[in-house]
């Protein structure tokens, strides 16, 4: 390739992957479900769109670090305290019972059906049995399921995904070897590579831990060292023993997000996008390398396998992972119907394809386009199908909204207590005792005293909880408070506005959601409560209006399935039929 092609071809690629993500999210659809028919149309169309042309030999050791990459982000999104009890329970046996399960099954009827041979098949069974972050996390946001469904889900998916890379590459290397050898010996080579990758991965938190404490970095170059450990590490990890970066870079990722000594959590936007963009072109790119010729010829075996996959083989695991435990027959159903492959399948059956079909290995050359094939399958079954099937067995949340208000001065009380009346399942947290008792007299419920503390402090996430409102009289916290939480909630953290003449020190200056716009400040607000205006919660006019009230201000629409829509200084939500309105009302004219 000329400089030129070379030039073109990363440029269509980052806008491919930029642009199949814009798509994806303006139709509510997973990004995969666009990005992998648009990189293999970009394949077969075009001539630049190549990846072992554009990086050449690199882009095997490219794609390995940029999983590594993915896998340390979905490591920060792991709470260990949530692993607990029967949760912990069955994510150790979907993974010791499921991984040999599902290649045992993969492999079987690979064999059959495509008419592999014995090393292909079971080369194709070990690349099948990942699932992977970056497909089963988006369609948990948009099905919102239970918190115990939710937190196994998420869990499995990020374990296995290492796991499943480093057993594919053990059987890459068996079936290379063509050797016949002890199953011990292959037991051996597996806990070894778990122990590099474990020691590896302690090593680089060791490594990070000293950089930021040694050194009082900016937040830009905290980001870049943490990016650079990881990176770092992996390649380390993957030069000892393959594969063996990836469980180094989860490592580090759980590490930061349940160590204190560790501040990720305001770092997590650039990693977010970072992450976001490698997953882009990693699909692309993988996708644009199968060629049309190779996905006609396995089509119809290839949709044999997927059956066998969704129907027997994910049902299976899950009944054996979940015997005498607690979970309700509902929460076991959707654990066994939500089983998408993902980056990781893509990257390992990219990375050993080449190899074996070089030495020879019958079948070999079927590996990649049938993952593709299931990739595609899965994703889009399990996307069409998660939510009516969330709904139908009952782990679906409702969609009404339940929104966190913060702060208990007198209108904030007021507002939530119009907003409970009307329906909405308000939840209520204030710092000082007064305005904590002022809650309680008012009959709204108060959130423990460590919740906000807990979730600005740590990414968690409120249980339950879909939006919140920051709603004090300290316009720094509000902002401070709307930084930590950002992309934690469903429906989004928004704050009331500070006095344009406001001199706080954050609070001028933070970006981020503003309530209400105008004059209509935390202090206007308070100021008219005092006068005498009132909240109120009123019909849809016919006229589409705000109601009957001449004067009053929109606040928020609440529309008729529970959803609740703030005002905001960006943004005035259109009200439809079936809505009601929450307004503030006038300040009532002094008596003549």
């Amino acid at each position: 390739m000329t400089t030129d092609e070379i030039l073109g071809g990363l440029g269509l690629t980052v806008a491919l992957a930029v642009g199949s993500q814009v798509l994806a999210n303006r139709f509510r659809l997973p990004a995969i479900v666009v990005l992998l028919p648009v990189g293999f149309a970009a394949g077969a169309i075009t001539d630049t769109v190549v990846p072992t042309e554009l990086v050449g030999p690199a882009f095997g050791p490219l794609v390995s670090l940029a999983v590594a990459l993915i896998l340390f982000d979905s490591g920060l999104t792991l709470d260990l305290q949530r692993l607990t009890g029967s949760t912990r329970g069955v994510v150790t046996r979907l993974i010791v019972v499921g991984v040999p399960a599902t290649l045992a099954i993969a492999a079987g009827t690979a064999a059959w059906l495509l008419g592999l041979s014995s090393g292909a098949a079971v080369m194709l069974g070990a690349i099948l049995v990942v699932s992977g972050p970056t497909v089963v996390g988006p369609l948990l946001a948009f099905v919102r399921p239970s918190v115990r469904v939710r937190t196994i889900l998420t869990w499995e998916s990020s374990v296995v995904d290492p796991t499943g890379a480093i057993v594919g590459a053990l059987v890459f290397h068996a079936v290379v070897a063509s050797t016949s050898r002890p199953v011990l010996h292959d037991v051996a080579l597996f806990l070894t590579s778990v122990g590099v990758g474990l020691a590896g991965g302690l090593a680089g938190v060791a490594a990070l831990w000293l950089l930021l404490r040694l050194f009082p970095l900016s937040e830009v170059l905290g980001t870049n060292g943490a990016l650079a450990v990881v990176v770092a590490t992996a390649a380390a990890c993957d030069i000892v023993r393959d594969d063996t970066g990836l469980i180094a870079a989860i490592v580090i990722g759980i590490a930061l997000a349940n160590l204190p000594q560790f501040d990720i959590p305001a770092r997590r936007p650039f990693f977010e996008t970072v992450i976001q963009l490698i997953i882009g072109l990693l699909f692309i790119s993988i996708s644009a390398t199968v060629t049309p010729d190779s996905v006609v010829d396995v089509l119809l075996p290839t949709a044999g396998l997927v059956a066998v996959l969704v129907v027997v083989a994910r049902p299976l695991v899950v009944l054996l992972a979940t015997v005498r435990t607690e979970l309700p027959w509902g929460e076991r159903a959707f654990l066994g119907w939500m089983d998408p492959r993902g980056i990781v399948a893509a990257a390992t059956a990219s990375t050993f394809t080449g190899p074996l079909v070089d030495d020879g290995v019958d079948g070999a050359s079927d590996i990649l386009p049938v993952t593709f094939l299931v990739i595609v399958a899965t994703v889009t079954l399990y996307g069409l199908t998660a939510s009516p099937v969330a709904r139908r067995v009952g782990v679906a949340r409702p969609a009404r909204s339940r929104p966190l208000v913060v702060g208990g001065g007198g209108w904030v009380v007021a507002l939530a207590r119009a907003l409970q009346a009307h329906g909405v399942g308000v939840v209520m947290w204030a710092g000082a005792q007064a305005e904590r008792r002022r809650i309680e007299e008012a009959g709204l419920e108060l959130a423990p005293g460590e919740l906000v503390a807990d979730a600005t402090g740590r990414g968690a996430e409120l249980e339950g909880i879909t939006m919140v409102l920051l709603l004090t009289d300290q316009d720094d916290f509000n902002a401070l408070a709307a930084v930590g939480l950002e992309g934690t909630l469903d429906d989004g953290v928004y704050r009331v506005m500070a006095p344009a003449h406001d001199v706080g020190v954050v609070a001028p200056f933070a970006q981020g959601e503003l309530l209400f716009g105008g004059p209509l400040t935390g202090v206007e607000l308070a100021r008219r409560h005092v006068a005498g205006a009132r909240f109120t919660v009123a019909e849809r006019g016919g006229d589409g209006g705000a109601g009957s009230a001449d004067g009053a201000e929109l606040l928020f629409v609440l529309r008729a399935d529970g959803r609740l829509i703030p005002v905001t200084e960006r943004d005035r939500p259109a009200p439809e039929d079936g809505d009601a309105l929450v307004l503030l009302g006038p300040v009532p004219e002094p008596p003549v």
